[in-house]
């Protein structure tokens, strides 16, 4: 709200052009319709542009589609070149890591990573099966009926199966090695966690975590500290100095350059073009 003021008052004192840096776009995991749900970056990409809002410069959108919800130009910045040059630079015998996706759904930023170090390539698939008690202890019930009330008895319409995934396995050699899960967003471990203790076990001997934005929220650094996870990079899109004292294993790579040097191109009226110089249609 303060942010859509801010520019409506520029608006309305004739602002030439009113550009929005926000390294971190809020609710960008809410890009999809899941059932019959709302998408929420189209309501606010809509909320910006009425509120006057002319150009916007952002960085590593959970979905690069997000851009089509703006009418205006956005810049969607790449954290990736930053996260690269922190492995190269940081991570001892680097050659020696394999990149790993923590889902199917990650797994092309594991492999626009991979293909840039000339590394390997794991995946995590499947997830931990419940136990029995999980399924009879009535949080399924009561057992679902179907109505058929207001469908018209002469017809028939097909249910779709439930997915339903097998037992975490992962795709890929990782044993004795140093392994680097790398994501575009780190806020509820939970799912980071999971992946250590599953890449522990497949012989990895250290684990690292590489992410654009972390919120790092809840009691996520406690987390983290007591896992087996040896280290968490990510960029200072969103302030985390206080998650960084409750644990010493979260490290900052900082993005102010390329956010600096991306305003000046645009005050300057300059090409914007060669911030994005060597990234592919497919690179996320």
């Amino acid at each position: 709200m303060e942010l859509l003021i801010m520019v409506y008052a520029c608006k309305t004192s004739c602002a030439k052009s009113i550009i929005g840096v926000i390294p971190y776009f809020p609710y960008s995991k809410q890009c999809k319709m899941r059932k019959r749900g709302s998408i929420v970056s189209k309501l606010l990409a809509s909320m910006m542009c009425k509120a006057g809002l002319t150009h916007l410069i952002t960085m590593d959108l959970h979905q690069k589609e997000i851009q089509g919800f703006f009418n205006i130009p956005v810049d969607n910045l790449r954290a990736s070149p930053f996260l690269l040059q922190y492995i190269q630079e940081e991570i001892p015998d680097y050659r020696n890591a394999v990149i790993v996706a923590k889902s199917p759904a990650s797994a092309k930023r594991a492999q626009s990573f991979a293909e840039r170090l000339r590394l390997g390539i794991a995946v995590i698939h499947g997830e931990a099966q419940d136990a029995e008690s999980d399924l009879v202890d009535g949080r399924h019930s009561p057992p679902m009926v179907r109505s058929v009330a207001a469908i018209h008895p002469s017809l028939e319409i097909p249910m779709l199966i439930p997915k339903e995934k097998p037992p975490i396995t992962v795709v890929g050699d990782v044993g004795g090695r140093i392994a680097i899960i790398v994501d575009d967003i780190i806020d509820d471990v939970d799912s980071f966690l999971a992946a250590a203790e599953t890449l522990k076990e497949r012989g990895a001997y250290k684990i690292f975590v590489m992410a654009t934005h972390g919120l790092l929220s809840s009691d996520a650094p406690r987390l983290i500290e007591e896992s087996a996870i040896d280290e968490v990079v990510v960029t200072n899109t969103i302030p985390h100095e206080i998650q960084k004292l409750q644990c010493p294993k979260i490290k900052t790579v900082d993005i102010s350059m390329i956010l600096s040097e991306a305003i000046r191109r645009i005050h300057n009226g300059e090409s914007m073009s060669y911030l994005f110089r060597n990234i592919g249609l497919d690179d996320t």
